[in-house]
């Protein structure tokens, strides 16, 4: 995903990027580039258009389920009832922390 990153700053530049340029822009940010990679991603996206690509991926991952809809789904359908339980155990940490405050047998002010 770094090379493909890496190749789409330098198109962004305006011209066809290089294995120059995705190596600079690579050990800009502390990563040693590997010339297989640079070399496979420049030959996979020449002579593409890469705004024609970006909408194909875009189309391809709403297709993809990413998890959460069921869990997002439950606090809607059942209203408030899931918000309480949470509400309370926040409530019962903080106490458990006083009574350990507590437990040490002194407080600030004495």
């Amino acid at each position: 995903m770094r090379y493909v990153a890496a190749y789409l700053l330098a198109a962004l530049g305006g011209k066809t990027p290089s294995a120059a340029d995705l190596e600079k822009i690579l050990s800009s940010v502390g990563i040693e580039a590997e010339t297989e990679r640079m070399n496979k991603i420049i030959s996979e996206l020449k002579g593409k258009d890469l705004n024609e690509l970006i909408e194909e991926g875009s189309k391809k991952l709403a297709s993809v389920p990413s998890g959460g809809g069921a869990a997002a789904a439950a606090p809607a359908a059942g209203g408030g009832a899931a918000a309480a339980p949470a509400e309370e155990k926040k409530e019962e940490k903080k106490e458990e922390s006083e009574e350990s405050d507590d437990d040490m047998g002194f407080g600030l002010f004495d």
